[in-house]
């Protein structure tokens, strides 16, 4: 659906204090995720039917059965399953996964699987494409499977690293699937990532993952998404519209 907004915020969270704050400090979506610390992991179901009650922004869930390395053994793999239709009956917007094989390419078969499954939602493929040692191969892997989205920092650590493969990544990506960047984005980085690779979705959260990110604060954690929302908005964005 087009909008008339030239950017969209995507804020990930593992707590209904912090989604409401970032509703609040103006995110246009969610993700939805437990253990920040280990990269994230499933939310509860608690926590997924919680969100839904009290925030209205779109929610998208996080489907990933542990922590560690992408490639997940068939109990593993309908586990994800499960937590699919699940987030689906709790009314989730959208969905957040990655599959890889053991080589690191992309499992095309098995994201293919998933996405059909989590249908209609949405489905973003999430940072394991960083992994992968081929990135255009790789998006061309996402968009045989299904997915609408890929969440990618480049091939880098940080999206500030990663910004010539970030722009050369939305070249080739053309309309067939969004490019949303993730990885260190904050309130002093975004405007100059979203300048010089065009980008307009963002992915973000604000460091909650570490030990000294202070964002255990809701109030604190409102005003820096809020800091980021303005940090975005006046990059020079004026050619652009948004895929939502």
């Amino acid at each position: 659906m087009a909008s008339a907004k030239q950017f969209v915020l995507e804020i990930c969270v593992e707590s209904i204090e912090l989604a409401r704050e970032a509703q609040r400090g103006g995110a246009d979506r969610i993700e939805l995720c437990r253990q920040l610390s280990l990269e994230g992991l499933t939310p509860s179901f608690e926590l997924m039917q919680r969100a839904r009650e009290q925030v209205s922004l779109p929610l998208h869930v996080l489907i990933r059965p542990r922590a560690g390395n992408f490639c997940y053994s068939d109990v593993e793999f309908e586990q994800m399953e499960e937590e699919i239709v699940a987030a689906k009956r709790l009314a989730m917007d959208g969905i957040v996964l990655g599959i890889l094989n053991s080589d690191h390419t992309i499992d095309v078969n098995r994201t293919r699987q998933l996405v059909a499954l989590a249908y209609p939602l949405r489905v973003t493929f999430h940072r394991a494409f960083d992994h992968t040692p081929n990135l255009m191969q790789a998006l061309e892997d996402v968009v045989c499977a299904g997915a609408n989205r890929i969440l990618t920092s480049g091939g880098k650590d940080q999206a500030i690293s990663g910004l010539s493969m970030l722009s050369q990544l939305i070249e080739r990506a053309s309309n067939r699937v969004i490019i949303m960047a993730g990885g260190g984005i904050n309130e002093q980085n975004v405007a100059q990532i979203g300048r010089i690779s065009s980008l307009r979705e963002f992915h973000c959260s604000l460091g909650q993952g570490s030990a000294n990110s202070g964002t255990g604060q809701p109030r604190f954690f409102e005003e820096r998404v809020r800091n980021l929302y303005r940090s975005i908005a006046t990059a020079n964005h004026s050619s652009l519209l948004v895929k939502s």
